[in-house]
């Protein structure tokens, strides 16, 4: 069995997970992640709000029986008293259960890595990050797994070095097709809850992939948005919340400059899987990244051709680097990724166990990513429902 070593601030950092359990696909992958670079030891869970299945999967994964729990509340509580608790815990459950689970463990002083987006509403997300303003060692992570990539790193480097010269546009595009029918009425698991508003929110496809567009796209550019104009639709009959969005954006002024952007966010595209793409253009240059050929980054200066860079290779930067494990030529994506968010978290805990702060460069999205993408879907949807009206956000 699995059980946490003697002493709690030594050591790799013992991670318990509420969600993720049996039928689940993204625990695993936070399992995966978490376990790439030998920081973590999962230790405990509340797998599942089914109680017996809460305790199948945990016997699946080898977790103590005294470490398998039926809910979220009394797995904080029971661990934030023993000797060997955890110190951090993985919520990657539904939607509607993020805040509540994120509340019991910040309360119980136990760091948190939660899924996206945030919460139900934009309330949640403010009540969420009043606790935590009150909590101060306690560290917040949000797994908007893309900002770990190496070329993302490289990309946002490269922007705040100015080589692109002041941004002008920024455009995020993320289609796929896998709710292209009604499989929300076949019981599919996944499906079913991202297309509930009780579960899921006031968004569909918007808080599922647009709010990783989104902040990709603000990270990156470092730019924060004014105002937006959307267009959200439900092609699927029956459907309560949307499959598709297209959004017009508009950013604060920057350095003089106005920028303007563009989404595109669907789930009912043919022949899409999972493609995220990313353009950003200054008035030097542009860059452009795609979610499926990570390791590439295409940068042209203005009035010069194209130019690659790779990770790994010539031309990459420091940021990039540091998150960069294999050399180039050697494919690394999703997980690896993932892996980059775990890792620069763990280095933030380590640091938080001496009452030092981390590394200046260690980065990893937090509460503010969170409430903003909150901000983001509230405004598309009321923006949407007044016909496109350009919305404050």
């Amino acid at each position: 069995m699995v059980t946490g070593t003697r002493e709690k601030k030594t050591g790799k950092i013992r991670l318990g997970m509420v969600g993720g359990g049996q039928g689940a696909f993204i625990g695993a992958v936070h399992r995966l992640a978490a376990r790439m670079d030998d920081e973590y030891e999962f230790v405990a869970g509340a797998l599942s709000a089914d109680a017996k299945k809460a305790k199948a999967s945990g016997a699946d994964l080898n977790l103590a029986v005294d470490r398998i729990y039926s809910d979220f509340k009394t797995m904080a509580k029971a661990e934030s008293k023993r000797a060997d608790g955890i110190e951090a815990v993985s919520i990657v459950t539904p939607n509607h259960v993020h805040v509540p689970a994120a509340m019991a463990f910040i309360e119980a002083g136990i760091h948190v890595i939660c899924d996206k987006p945030l919460s139900l509403n934009l309330k949640e997300a403010r009540a969420l990050e009043k606790l935590l303003a009150k909590r101060k060692g306690v560290i917040f992570a949000l797994t908007h797994n893309y900002s770990g990539y190496p070329m993302i790193r490289q990309a946002k480097a490269m922007v705040a070095n100015g080589e692109l010269g002041e941004i002008r546009l920024v455009q995020g595009e993320y289609p796929q097709d896998w709710l292209t029918t009604a499989l929300e009425q076949t019981g599919q698991k996944q499906a079913a809850w991202r297309t509930d508003p009780k579960r899921s929110g006031a968004g569909g496809c918007i808080g599922d992939i647009g709010t990783h567009t989104y902040q990709l796209m603000c990270d990156v550019s470092g730019l924060s948005l004014a105002e937006l104009s959307a267009d959200l639709t439900s092609f699927v009959k029956g459907r309560v919340l949307d499959d598709n969005a297209h959004i017009m954006l508009r950013f604060k002024p920057k350095g003089g400059t106005t920028a303007k952007g563009m989404i595109w966010a669907s789930q009912v595209a043919p022949g899409n899987e999972n493609g995220l793409k990313l353009r950003l253009y200054g008035t030097k240059g542009g860059l452009e990244w795609t979610q499926a050929d990570p390791n590439y980054l295409w940068h042209t200066p203005f009035g010069e051709p194209k130019r690659l860079i790779t990770r790994g290779g010539a031309g990459a930067n420091a940021a990039a680097g540091r998150v960069t494990r294999v050399p180039p030529g050697h494919p690394a994506g999703y997980l690896e990724g993932f892996a980059n968010v775990y890792t620069e978290v763990a280095r933030a805990i380590k640091a938080a166990r001496s009452g030092k702060k981390p590394d200046k460069d260690v980065a990893f999205p937090g509460i503010a990513d969170g409430v903003v993408g909150m901000a983001f879907i509230e405004a598309c949807v009321k923006s949407s429902k007044a016909n496109g009206r350009w919305t404050r956000v």
